[in-house]
């Protein structure tokens, strides 16, 4: 999947707050990521309502001692500014969505919007790195809606990040054009890397739950 990044790749400036536009292959990504962020987001704030307001409720996400978000929603780190997390995902998702669904409907954004998107995505990708150091490492607990989202979010940061410096909506001097020629070739390798690095964060953490089911 190249998601737009390493096709008709720009050899100079476009002209200077010119709307920007994005491939379908980029779109689809956006639709599917805010899809898919927004359900698991959805069905977070779902689960926690239900737990806040019916005694003894088991979310359907609590499966044994290590996959259980029913131990990550009580803890303090689920509501950071003082709401539930997943509000958070239901509004930045649904962002991710729109901006998908009006590039296939052939919309063209203006840089500040596309720089939008980028801290937008930069932002989420810093909380979830430091929510799966809590959950790791403090609470001692996986969800997997919240796992949902650290699969999209790296993916979601690096694609919009090359897309922004594809088209200059992230000025790069001339000199960077041959390396960021290369980074669109391998634009798969950031993604699978983080993949690699959080897989193996939660096999080591829980080897000794995970090999009592081998």
């Amino acid at each position: 999947m190249d998601v737009d990044a390493a096709q008709d790749r720009d050899t100079t400036a476009p002209e200077a707050g010119a709307p920007v536009g994005a491939g379908r292959a980029m779109a689809w990504f956006l639709v599917v990521t805010g899809a898919l962020g927004f359900l698991a987001s959805f069905t977070l704030t779902y689960e926690r309502f239900k737990l806040l307001t019916q005694p003894g409720y088991v979310p359907s996400c609590s499966i044994n001692p290590i996959i259980s978000c029913g131990n990550v929603m009580t803890k303090p780190q689920a509501a950071v500014f003082g709401f539930p997390n997943p509000l958070m995902g239901i509004a930045g998702f649904a962002v991710v969505l729109a901006v998908g669904t009006g590039l296939l409907a052939g919309a063209r954004y203006r840089r500040w919007y596309w720089a939008g998107l980028q801290l937008g995505t930069a932002f989420g990708l810093g909380l979830i790195c430091w929510l799966v150091g809590q959950s790791l490492y403090s609470i001692g607990a996986l969800c997997p809606y919240c796992m949902v989202v650290w699969v999209i979010i790296f993916p979601l940061f690096w694609y919009v990040t090359l897309h922004n410096l594809k088209h200059c909506v992230i000025p790069t001097p001339a000199r960077w054009r041959n390396p960021l020629d290369a980074l669109l070739t391998l634009h798969w390798f950031g993604p699978l890397l983080w993949y690699l690095v959080i897989g193996g964060m939660i096999l080591i953490r829980f080897w000794s739950y995970w090999k009592t089911l081998l």
